[in-house]
């Protein structure tokens, strides 16, 4: 199931329309009573590319984030996912159509194993019934085999081989952010979004997690909105960078544009 660099086959075996990822929110504003959340954001995302959302706290970062994984509906705006109008849509119908999430604070199932944890997320390629199920048939068999083999092939390339047996929740901070990312690979997503995957980590960690999102970028085409503090990891991972600031679009460019961008710096880089 390994490919020749070590990603999972299922995502390097993709046909390059399996894997497209085109996103575009338009015009996009959100409003919590009199506070402007998100006040006219547009931004697009290409199949292949990293894009990095950056700005202080309180920018409408993750509220953004939120709007695009169907968590919040904006009150103004489109958001297009693959010429599909996704904007009213929840996050229970936006995973099958290929948008996964990894969250600022982690949502894992403390009390259960890595391994359970991450096989619970293939739930929605599940294609038996639970009459068929409950006798444990060939065919169920068949399709369980194939969603381990992924999982393994999952934890392989992020190597949890040695904590795949451990409660999620006796695991270090930096490792379970690391359970987190399997678990959202497990969804096969065409576009991931990953919301401050660094925060916590210590610096060693953050080489690793650096070193998963590069293979996964750029050994299988893996599309990726990143939301991050760290602007070494920023600058290092991304394609493009917005940035936002009091709810609005401040700028947008590739890394050495937003480096040197005098209204960025005042604002946010400092």
């Amino acid at each position: 199931m390994k490919s020749r660099r070590g990603e999972p086959k299922v995502f390097t075996s993709r046909a390059l329309e399996e894997r497209r990822a085109e996103l575009q929110v338009e015009d996009i504003h959100l409003h919590f009573g009199g506070v402007k959340a998100l006040n006219g954001v547009s931004l697009k995302v290409k199949t292949g590319e990293i894009l990095a959302v950056i700005g202080p706290n309180g920018a409408g970062k993750t509220s953004l984030m939120n709007c695009i994984t169907g968590f919040y509906r904006p009150d103004r705006g489109k958001i297009i996912f693959n010429g599909r109008d996704i904007t009213r849509l929840k996050p229970h119908h936006l995973v099958p159509l290929g948008i996964g999430r990894t969250f600022q604070n982690i949502e894992l199932f403390p009390g259960m194993t890595v391994l359970a944890n991450l096989m619970l997320a293939r739930h929605i390629h599940t294609r038996y019934s639970f009459g068929r199920a409950l006798f444990f048939s060939p065919t169920v068999k068949k399709e369980e085999i194939t969603h381990r083999e992924i999982i393994e092939d999952i934890i392989d390339f992020l190597e949890l081989q040695p904590i795949r047996k451990k409660p999620v929740g006796s695991l270090p901070y930096g490792l379970m952010k690391r359970v987190e990312l399997g678990r959202a690979l497990a969804l096969e997503p065409k576009l991931l979004v990953l919301d401050e995957p660094f925060a916590g980590m210590t610096f060693e960690e953050k080489e690793d997690m650096v070193r998963f999102i590069r293979e996964m970028n750029e050994g299988w085409g893996q599309t990726m909105i990143l939301v991050e503090h760290d602007m070494a990891v920023v600058m290092s991972l991304s394609h493009r960078i917005v940035v936002l600031n009091f709810g609005e679009k401040l700028a947008e460019g590739v890394p050495e544009e937003i480096k040197n961008n005098e209204e960025v710096i005042h604002a946010y880089l400092g």
